[in-house]
């Protein structure tokens, strides 16, 4: 079989030179899903439950005194870890938190930003890919990787987090958000060197990485973005949803994609899309992702 030539176009508009062939897609596959199934602990089966990290998860124990038995014993260089049986349709669609991955969205969601992320450079997308609200950074790993494996080195991949976890809620400002204890959650809480030591632990860590490290309200407004290609949003409440579409929709281009991690299953979140939606009479359709996350592509 002949080797087809495609170049699709990066986001300044500059060719980018790949012999589509056989053997290259299918190393570009092996490396993609090598990447997505270690970032969502599918390759290693990550279900641990330990009391104080994925917090989320039934420990089995009153959860007050699983906090307070497992910092003891952290304190100590002591973890303790529950163990819990491996459901790989749970990983699928991201419905368990691994204990120790670098992310919690699972597999239809990583597929989702590679799907985007590809299409923005096949038919020449301009702009930049962020991520509002990272965690331990899975989801902007995965951007950069997907960059990496097709040569792209125009556009840059923006973590913004205040990576010191959500902020208390605002009521009064957001009723939509009363009530909320996201705040409370310390396992949130991942620094901005830890989320920069993930991305240098699978080489990825260079010039097309930025962070925007504070509050949405703070950081997005000012980020130096001219035009985004992907704009995923995972900021859990009506608030953070909120400051992050408001201030970054408008530079989304046209064909660019708009994703939503938590609209299906936090009522704020999905409030907070409907409302700027209607507002600025966005009408494109809302494809869902799985149980959790939806998208749509902009097309004006």
């Amino acid at each position: 079989m002949e080797p087809a030539t495609i170049r699709p176009r990066s986001a300044t508009g500059t060719t980018l030179d790949l012999e589509d062939s056989e053997s290259l897609r299918n190393a570009r596959d092996l490396y993609l899903n090598l990447i997505r199934d270690t970032l969502t602990g599918t390759l290693s089966e990550d279900s641990d439950v330990i009391p104080g990290i994925n917090t989320s998860c039934s420990t089995g124990l009153a959860r007050p005194a699983a906090h307070r038995i497992a910092a003891a014993l952290r304190r100590a260089g002591i973890e303790v870890v529950l163990k819990r049986p491996y459901d790989p349709t749970k990983r699928e669609g991201g419905l368990d938190w691994p204990a120790r991955a670098e992310s919690m969205i699972g597999i239809k969601r990583m597929d989702n930003i590679r799907f985007c992320i590809e299409t923005a450079i096949r038919e020449g997308v301009p702009g930049d890919l962020i991520e509002t609200g990272v965690w331990r950074g899975g989801a902007v790993i995965y951007m950069r990787a997907v960059l990496k494996a097709y040569g792209d080195t125009t556009r840059r991949v923006f973590a913004a987090d205040s990576f010191q976890g959500l902020p208390p809620a605002k009521p009064n400002q957001h009723p939509a958000d009363a009530g909320d204890v996201h705040y409370r959650e310390d396992a949130l809480r991942i620094g901005v060197e830890q989320v920069r030591d993930n991305f240098r632990r699978y080489g990825l860590l260079d010039d097309q990485v930025r962070f925007l490290v504070g509050w949405f309200k703070d950081t997005l407004p000012k980020a130096p973005i001219d035009r985004l290609a992907v704009l995923r949003l995972d900021g859990d409440m009506y608030g953070s949803t909120m400051d992050a579409i408001s201030a970054l929709y408008p530079k989304l281009s046209p064909g660019g994609f708009c994703v939503v991690d938590d609209y299906l299953t936090h009522a704020a979140c999905r409030q907070a899309i409907s409302d700027y939606r209607e507002a600025n009479a966005i009408t494109d359709t809302i494809v869902s992702i799985d149980t959790a996350g939806v998208f749509w592509r902009k097309q004006s």
